[in-house]
C-alpha cells in the first residue's frame, strides 16, 4: 500500500467515526431536558438500530452504482443537513423525525467505510486502519471538554448544541470521503433481483451453518450491548456523573489498545476462542456495572466502560473481519451491511424492546432508576451468547 493511500483511510475512520458519538451519547440525556421528551426516550435508544435498516439498501448502491467513496460524502453531506436543522427544533416529535433522518444516513457509512478500507488494504491490516476510528470516536468529547473547561459552558452535554459540533464534524467528514482513493461499484452492470434491489443479497451467507450460529449469538450479545451505547450516559447521569461524554468515551480509548492487539488475538487463538473472548468481556462488563449501582462504587463503572474495546473489538470489528474473508468481492459492502444490520439493527431494536421494559419497571418516585435488575439480565444474556458460541459453533478450516 502507498502511504498516502493508507493516510487517508485512517482519516476517513476517524472522522467518519466522530461524527455519530458528538451527539449520540448523550441525546438521552438532552432530549429529557424538553417538555415532553422523556416519552421520547425509548424512540431515541432505538436511534441507530432504525438507522442500520438502511445498511444493506445503501451498501448495495455502493456495489452496484456509485463510488463507494462518493456514497460516503453523500450520506455525510446530508446528515450534516439534518443536524443543522436539529439545533434548533425546540419540539421532541420534530428531533426525532430529524435525527431518525440523520441516522438512515449515518448508520450505513460505517460498513461502505468498512468496505473502502478493505478494498485498499489487506484483511488482516483493516483493525490498525479501524484503530483510528477508535480515536475519532475518543475524541468526539473534546467539544464538551472544551465548552465546559475554557468557556464555563455548564452542561453542554444537555443542550442543542451537540448537534451543531455534529453537523461540523459531518461536513468535514464528507470533504475527507471525497478524496478516498476510487472504489468502483464491482457489481455494476449485472443482472439485479428483488433480492439485490433490497440490498439482502448478502442473506445467502446465511446458509452456512457456522454463520447462522455466529448470527445468532450475536443477536443474544448484541440485545445486552446496544442498549449501553443508547442509555448508558443515563445511567452515568444519574450515578452523578458530570462529563458524560468524556468518561462514555474512556472506553474507545481502551478501544485502541485492543483493537492494535486484535489480529494478535485472533491468530493465537482462532475466531472461535476469540469471540468467546469478547462474549466474556461483556459479560464481565456487567458484572461490574451491577456492583457499582449496587454499592456506588463508581471505579466498577470504569471497568465496565474501560472492558468496551475487548467488546467491541472481537465482536463488531473481528466479525467484518471474518464475512470480508468468506463474502464474495462483488457483495463487500453488503456483508459489511449484513454484520451492522444484524449486530446494531436487529440487535437495536431487541436491546431497547426488552431493557425499556425493564427501566419502566425499575422507575423510582424521583425520576431515577434501579440499575441492578437491568444489568442482571444483561449479564444473563451475555453468558447465553457465550454459551451458544462455545457450544454450537464450528470453526471454518
Amino acid at each position: 500500500m502507498k502511504k498516502g493511500t493508507v493516510l487517508r483511510l485512517m482519516a476517513m475512520m476517524f472522522v467518519q467515526n466522530m461524527i455519530f458519538p458528538v451527539w449520540f451519547n448523550t441525546v438521552v440525556p438532552y432530549v429529557r431536558t424538553l417538555q415532553g421528551g422523556e416519552g421520547w426516550v425509548p424512540f431515541c435508544g432505538m436511534l441507530m438500530g432504525i438507522g442500520m435498516f438502511a445498511s444493506p439498501l445503501v451498501c448495495m448502491f455502493a456495489d452496484r452504482f456509485m463510488d463507494s467513496g462518493r456514497v460516503l460524502a453523500l450520506c455525510d453531506f446530508l446528515a450534516a443537513a439534518f443536524l443543522g436543522a436539529a439545533f434548533f427544533a425546540k419540539s421532541p416529535a420534530l428531533l426525532a423525525a430529524l435525527l431518525l433522518a440523520t441516522t438512515v444516513l449515518l448508520m450505513p457509512t460505517w460498513s461502505v467505510a468498512a468496505a473502502i478500507a478493505m478494498a485498499h488494504a489487506p484483511t488482516s491490516s483493516f483493525p490498525y486502519i479501524r484503530a483510528c476510528g477508535s480515536v475519532g470516536w475518543a475524541a468526539s468529547a473534546v467539544f464538551s471538554v472544551v465548552a465546559i473547561k475554557c468557556f464555563g459552558f455548564a452542561d453542554f452535554d444537555k443542550t442543542a448544541w451537540i448537534f451543531a459540533a455534529g453537523a461540523a464534524v459531518s461536513l468535514v467528514g464528507g470533504l475527507v470521503a471525497l478524496a478516498m482513493p476510487s472504489t468502483p461499484p464491482k457489481a455494476k452492470g449485472t443482472p439485479m433481483s428483488v433480492a439485490d434491489a433490497l440490498g439482502l443479497r448478502a442473506l445467502g451467507l446465511l446458509a452456512d451453518p457456522s454463520v447462522r450460529t455466529l448470527f445468532a449469538a450475536l443477536l443474544l450479545a448484541m440485545t445486552a450491548f446496544q442498549w449501553y451505547m443508547g442509555y448508558n450516559t443515563m445511567y452515568l447521569d444519574e450515578a452523578g456523573f458530570t462529563f458524560l461524554n468524556l468518561t462514555q468515551n474512556l472506553g474507545q480509548v481502551a478501544e485502541l489498545g485492543f483493537m492494535l492487539l486484535l489480529p494478535w488475538l485472533v491468530g493465537r487463538l482462532g475466531f472461535k476462542r476469540a469471540t468467546i473472548l469478547g462474549f466474556a468481556a461483556l459479560a464481565f462488563r456487567y458484572v461490574c456495572f451491577y456492583f457499582a449501582a449496587k454499592t456506588g462504587v463508581h471505579a466498577l463503572d470504569f471497568g465496565g466502560i474501560l472492558v468496551h474495546g475487548l467488546v467491541f473489538g472481537i465482536l463488531i470489528v473481528g466479525v467484518q473481519m471474518h464475512v470480508a474473508e468468506i463474502a464474495p468481492p462483488e457483495l463487500r459492502n453488503q456483508a459489511q451491511g449484513l454484520v451492522m444490520l444484524f449486530t446494531a439493527g436487529v440487535g437495536g431494536f431487541l436491546s431497547v424492546g426488552v431493557f425499556d421494559r425493564i427501566l419502566s419497571a425499575n422507575q423510582l418516585l424521583d425520576g431515577r432508576h434501579d440499575w441492578t435488575n437491568p444489568f442482571m439480565v444483561a449479564l444473563v444474556l451475555s453468558l447465553a451468547a457465550l454459551a451458544v458460541m462455545a457450544v454450537f459453533y464450528r470453526e471454518r478450516r
